[in-house]
């Protein structure tokens, strides 16, 4: 692996945490405010339409690093040689796993910005209702609860990779304990994701 290479894989790892990992954690966080009801997830999710600086923000600080990380990371998915049928280990799953998630969340993340942000330059209306709207669709919610555990598998897994990749994790028991405590974080983001979209169910 070359040094343009290396660094493009650092810069990829990097991507997928900050700030992505940081918007998707966030953008979770503000829908699970539909657990309490159509007024709080209204007035939670005004708070980030009404942002200052919003276009720069979301040109800048989601959608380019969207691109960056789906793209690139379309590259290295393609280069990637699986092996799981001949080693059956778990970081070979993980390695697997972490491939397809990838396509499932960057196929799911185009559908969702286009059914949402999209469809509200258009005219549709933002918020509480629009995501029923799209939910009262039962396959749209089977496809929405596929996305939204994919994407948090790809996020936590991801957190485990960078910290290797970076070299913060370097023993094996660092990055048993590492491991853990990432699929912990999956387990807790998926539960809280899917619960949101249940609530607009």
């Amino acid at each position: 692996m070359g040094r343009t290479e290396n660094f493009l894989r650092k810069l990829h790892s990097l991507s997928g945490l900050i700030p992505i990992g940081v918007f998707l954690t966030v953008h979770t966080l503000v829908n699970s405010s539909a657990i309490w009801g159509e007024e709080a997830y209204n007035v939670a999710a005004g708070v980030m339409v009404n942002l200052p600086y919003k276009l720069f923000l979301e040109t800048f600080v989601i959608f380019v690093p969207l691109l960056f990380h789906g793209i690139l990371g379309i590259w290295i998915a393609l280069k990637a040689k699986n092996n799981v049928r001949q080693y059956t280990y778990v970081r070979n799953w993980g390695f697997f796993l972490q491939r397809l998630t990838g396509f499932i969340m960057f196929a799911f993340l185009v559908w969702h910005v286009w059914q949402t942000r999209v469809q509200a330059e258009f005219g549709v209306e933002p918020g509480f209702s629009m995501m029923a709207d799209i939910v009262a669709n039962p396959v749209f919610l089977a496809l929405y609860i596929v996305g939204i555990v994919a994407s948090m598998f790809h996020f936590a897994n991801g957190i485990w990779t960078f910290l290797i990749t970076w070299g913060i994790t370097v023993t094996p028991k660092s990055q048993k304990v590492s491991k853990y405590a990432t699929m912990g974080i999956f387990v807790v983001l998926s539960v809280i994701g899917v619960l949101a979209i249940l609530a607009f169910a």
